[in-house]
């Protein structure tokens, strides 16, 4: 016969924070009388809790009042032996009375360095060592900045590069320049201006040779061939020409872009042009047929920066979209994707020597490394304005351009801006920048 089932009492779920606020509560009242207030530091915990930090941190340290003193009057430096130590003495006012009794306030205590190998090996160590007045408070000598070993900066000095002045300004145009080309031959340069004409300057006396109308809307973008005698032209009305400098007409038109084109680049060795514009793709033309032999889709606004290189990745492109993308040539694809900016990056700049590109946004100008595109480093100041055009030098020297009217000057080693300049837009003056 079974037995009497018990009944057992519900138990009311509680959560896990109820329960160790219950707990916690019930410890303050076993062993605090006081719920609002801590309880006071036991003095003998914190006196070796505190010992024992001192032992650890400052274990290497000499201490101060073990240590030879040197007094003002009679100081003789140079007789000291290297088993001196390194504690500075330093006395105070003359009718102070104190001084004389207390000498070990006032030292300086030096942390641990490297012990020179000779004597006349003093300083010539590039690691600093810190000191700490015996004098300053307990909790100032207790910081571990006082024995630290403070290691010299790894960032490359900035070159000492002339300052640049303005030469000359060479008006004609009747709107802005927005693209600029130098002969190979450094004879005779090329403006294309928002005022649908294409003129071409005599460099050394800056006079008007040549001035040239097709376009029917302003010219983005011009580039002049190093093989032929061919110059090549881009702007807003979809069109790319190709100019006959011989017969000073229009030979060949390359029909494709749905839009605007706002760029254009030569490719060094190969005879192909490519293109770039606000359909968000960069086409790839041969020169001679007018084929098209890419369209290098992959962006997803306008791509404003193009330049191009003898080797991978031949195609470098920056867009509106805030990404720069290499491309493979032989297969039209993207090899990879920077992301590095936030704002839209219009303006591109190779080095003619070394493996290396920048790039400008309005956010920042940044440095990267070819082929692989790792990042270096930002320049170190912000122009603060958008930049719509860069250029850099054999020398070192990279010069970007923005839409209020400043040219700044940067040492492309170190990042340093070195010099800068600003002037008034006005119509007629050059949008770009292009060293020779």
């Amino acid at each position: 016969m079974p037995g009497p089932t018990l009944e057992m009492e519900p138990v009311e779920p509680q959560s896990l924070k109820k329960l160790s606020l219950k707990s916690l509560k019930r410890a303050l009242d076993l062993f605090s009388p006081i719920h609002g207030q801590f309880a006071a530091p036991d003095p003998e915990s914190k006196k070796i809790r505190m010992s024992h930090k001192i032992n650890v941190e400052y274990s290497g340290m000499k201490s101060a009042p073990g240590q030879r003193q040197v007094n003002s009057g009679s100081a003789d430096v140079g007789n000291q032996g290297p088993g001196h130590s390194n504690a500075l003495a330093l006395t105070g006012p003359a009718d102070s009375k104190d001084s004389q009794k207390e000498g070990t306030q006032n030292a300086l205590v030096v942390g641990p360095s490297l012990q020179p190998k000779g004597q006349n090996d003093v300083g010539t160590s590039g690691k600093s060592t810190a000191m700490v007045s015996a004098s300053a408070p307990f909790s100032e000598r207790l910081t571990t900045s006082a024995i630290i070993e403070r290691i010299p900066s790894k960032w490359p000095r900035p070159v000492w590069h002339r300052p640049w002045k303005n030469y000359r300004v060479i008006s004609g145009h009747l709107g802005w320049v927005r693209s600029v080309a130098f002969d190979p031959s450094n004879n005779w340069f090329c403006t294309g201006s928002a005022d649908r004409t294409i003129k071409i300057w005599d460099v050394a006396s800056g006079r008007l040779k040549l001035t040239l109308t097709g376009h029917i809307e302003q010219i983005r973008g011009l580039a002049v061939s190093n093989k032929h005698t061919y110059m090549f032209s881009a702007g807003d009305d979809k069109q790319v020409k190709c100019w006959d400098l011989e017969q000073n007409k229009v030979i060949r038109s390359y029909h494709g872009h749905l839009s605007g084109v706002y760029c254009l680049a030569l490719h060094p060795t190969i005879d192909i042009l490519l293109t770039g514009g606000r359909d968000s793709v960069c086409r790839v033309w041969d020169i001679r047929t007018k084929m098209q032999i890419f369209a290098l889709s992959g962006h997803d606004n306008t791509v404003c920066s193009v330049f191009t290189r003898p080797t991978d990745p031949q195609v470098v492109t920056g867009s509106h979209d805030t990404t720069i993308k290499f491309w493979d040539l032989r297969y039209g694809k993207t090899m990879s994707t920077l992301t590095h900016h936030k704002k839209s990056v219009r303006a591109m700049a190779p080095h003619p020597k070394e493996h290396s590109f920048a790039s400008a946004s309005a956010d920042n100008i940044k440095k990267f490394s070819l082929p692989k595109g790792e990042f270096l480093h930002n320049m170190l100041s912000q122009q603060k304005t958008i930049i719509n055009a860069m250029a850099v030098n054999e020398d070192g020297v990279m010069a970007t351009g923005g839409d209020n009217g400043s040219l700044w000057f940067w040492d492309w080693k170190s990042g340093h801006n070195f010099q800068q300049d600003q002037t008034i837009v006005q119509p007629g003056m050059f949008f770009w920048i292009l060293f020779v």
